[in-house]
């Protein structure tokens, strides 16, 4: 009904605007629309400026926003600006919820787990950015909190976090996945701290042959000799790996090498070393080969040949 004067019936309104009449009037109702006039038979009617107003509250409404929040902007109790603001960080926080468990059913989906495992992985998965953080924080006061090792593992771990993007692959993911349960585990803390402290005891002691200066090329080469020789199948205990020995550590006499096997040895763990490169897969890093075994192989073979 449209009334001479430029008034709407709720029917009319509804076929305007394109909301149905029962919306209409549970807005009415709840305040959010008020209602200009009746007819002389008690009908509700509205004015043009009614239309508009439901006009722009089926927008908000479609936006996400609540009865409150539109009937504020109505009124023009808050700025539309700063709701629309708060509104888009909402949306942010539940985009990011939705591709975190797109991420995890596409993991699922392609290398399939067990109900237990796909629990974890949920759960595990869900957390925030913040509660991720915090995990990452309670492993490191736990294991470094007292323990001072300029450029030490503790540093290094301190300084360089796995950061899970908004918009995880698979891989990335499982990675983070398999992070948390390492930040967990109570003996890969226990060795991690046994490293840092070991490293802040021994500083930049003279003759180490792995400290902050010498560290990369002494990790190069080691990778190379005793890396090659790993793949050779040299045995450690053979004539020809005291020549890889002398390659790689030429002024560590004979006698010295059991105390080098032990600090070497002291600084070589499997799951640290995939602790990091599961931090770079996380952070989209590249990728970076596993250097552990040939480690394991110069401790063999120093220990055979002292």
């Amino acid at each position: 009904m449209k009334t001479d004067g430029g008034l709407h019936g709720i029917g009319a309104l509804a076929r305007h605007t394109g909301v149905s009449v029962r919306t209409i009037r549970f807005w009415c109702d709840s305040g959010v629309i008020p209602v200009t006039t009746r007819s002389a038979a008690g009908h509700r009617l509205y004015d043009a400026r009614a239309l508009a107003r439901v006009e722009l509250a089926a927008t908000l409404r479609k936006l996400g926003l609540g009865l409150r929040d539109i009937r504020d902007v109505l009124e023009e109790r808050v700025d539309m600006a700063d709701v629309a603001a708060v509104h888009a960080r909402a949306l942010d926080a539940e985009i990011r919820a939705l591709r975190l468990q797109r991420a995890v059913l596409a993991l699922i989906a392609a290398r399939g787990t067990t109900t237990r495992e796909t629990e974890m992985l949920h759960e595990l998965a869900r957390l925030s950015a913040s509660e991720r953080q915090r995990l990452v924080d309670d492993f490191v006061a736990d294991s470094f909190g007292d323990v001072t090792d300029p450029g030490g593992i503790g540093e290094r771990i301190r300084q360089v976090t796995p950061a899970l993007p908004d918009d995880p692959t698979p891989d990335q993911l499982h990675a983070w996945v398999e992070v948390a349960r390492l930040l967990q585990d109570r003996s890969f803390r226990d060795r991690v701290r046994e490293m840092a402290v070991a490293g802040a005891r021994e500083g930049n002691a003279e003759g180490r042959p792995f400290d902050r200066e010498r560290g990369r090329a002494f990790a190069v080469s080691v990778s190379e000799h005793a890396g090659a020789a790993l793949a050779a199948g040299i045995d450690p205990a053979s004539a020809e790996a005291e020549a890889v020995i002398r390659r790689v550590l030429p002024d560590v006499e004979p006698a010295g090498r059991a105390a080098v096997a032990r600090q070497i040895e002291t600084f070589t763990d499997a799951r640290v070393e995939r602790y990091w490169q599961l931090v770079a897969v996380i952070n989209g890093w590249n990728a970076f080969p596993s250097t552990t075994p040939a480690f394991q192989w110069l401790i063999e073979a120093l220990r055979a040949h002292h």
